[in-house]
């Protein structure tokens, strides 16, 4: 499907007054006429179209309840997303930068829309139909990871985006720390998962810029070439670390069947991909894209997964204090404690 967009959700709403005002001042092309819609995708920072007479443009802002301005920092995203644009020209370009709060009670940026099939667990039926194109867009996806890894971070000018030195422990610590701030109640599964990966922590295999959250609903595809990636979204957690650590997020998000009917449903990635395709299939043509060795893979997709239940856990807390009022979060609690329990599974097995 294409991205799906539709009324701004309630308690979204910006003012359009005060941005038709900012934007008239700064736009070069005049407009009489705004319109607000949102995409109907994403849990995090939220992302509207904006329509000025002919123009379109895509607008992002954190999410309404942020109480934490370093963990949703648009001016971060926009300088980053500047300068990757010119190395892969998969990443959207922005244009404009807003750190006025009172336009629409946040800090914002302007880019570049992009048009492109989004799969939201359902895949189009051309996928579902033909094994050969699931296994030709499954390699497109991964080796797409590869070629992000292979970006020259320092001849970007984004050198100072990231520490690669500690960079694995300073994760799991720091990922530790946001379930514990964001904690409504006690799950086992998750602090066992703490503890194992504390214990387990490799040296880094090496540095690159990376997603941090790459997976299928973050990702374009041409409509009439559903092997070819058209576009990488949503770049708020981009940074200069271990690209296994991206790999691991990746899989995390990658489901098995034996994680349940509620799992496989969700938007992350298409479901009839996950049922014929395993984490390990995903991690080998990671492998052969890259040329790196992939030791330590287990802790790696264990750490994905955490992240995954910490960022669930995150939202959830959001909704329980009343910071948000979208029914979508109200179960999330469920996502966590299931997450936990894959994440046991595959630490009481040893492998992904």
């Amino acid at each position: 499907m294409f991205d799906e967009i539709g009324e701004v959700r309630e308690g979204e709403e910006l003012d359009l007054g005060r941005l038709a005002e900012y934007l008239r001042a700064r736009l070069p092309t005049p407009f009489e006429k705004i319109e607000l819609l949102q995409f109907k995708a994403g849990s995090s920072n939220l992302t509207y179209l904006i329509k000025l007479g002919t123009k379109e443009y895509v607008l992002r802002r954190a999410p309404f309840g942020n109480t934490v301005k370093s963990a949703h920092d648009m001016g971060r995203e926009y300088r980053v997303l500047l300068r990757i644009a010119k190395l892969y020209p998969l990443a959207p370009e922005p244009f404009l930068f807003c750190d006025d709060e009172s336009v629409i009670g946040s800090d914002f940026y302007l880019m570049k829309r992009r048009r492109g099939v989004i799969i939201h667990g359902e895949a189009p039926r051309a996928i579902k139909d033909s094994p050969d194109l699931q296994r030709a867009v499954c390699r497109s996806f991964i080796e797409n990871l590869a070629r992000l890894h292979r970006v020259d971070y320092s001849f970007a000018g984004l050198d100072d985006l990231g520490t690669p030195d500690g960079y694995c422990r300073r994760q799991v610590e720091g990922w530790a720390k946001r379930y514990m701030a964001a904690k409504t109640h006690e799950l086992e599964s998750i602090e066992n998962v703490i503890t194992w990966l504390n214990a387990n922590i490799p040296a880094e295999s090496g540095a690159a810029l990376i997603h941090n959250d790459y997976k299928f609903d973050n990702i374009m595809l041409d409509p009439n070439d559903l092997t070819r990636v058209t576009a990488v979204l949503d770049w708020e957690m981009v940074t200069i670390g271990d690209p296994l650590m991206d790999l691991g997020t990746t899989l995390g998000y990658w489901m098995s069947v034996d994680a349940g009917d509620e799992l496989m449903n969700m938007p992350f990635n298409p479901r009839v991909l996950m049922e014929n395709f395993s984490r390990q299939n995903l991690a080998d043509i990671y492998s052969e894209a890259s040329g790196r060795e992939l030791p330590n893979l287990l802790f790696y997709y264990v750490f994905g997964t955490f992240k995954i239940a910490v960022i669930a856990q995150q939202i959830y807390a959001r909704y329980v204090m009343g910071l948000t009022q979208d029914k979508r979060f109200a179960s999330f609690d469920r996502f966590v404690s299931a997450l936990g329990r894959i994440a046991g599974n595959s630490i009481g097995k040893g492998s992904i």
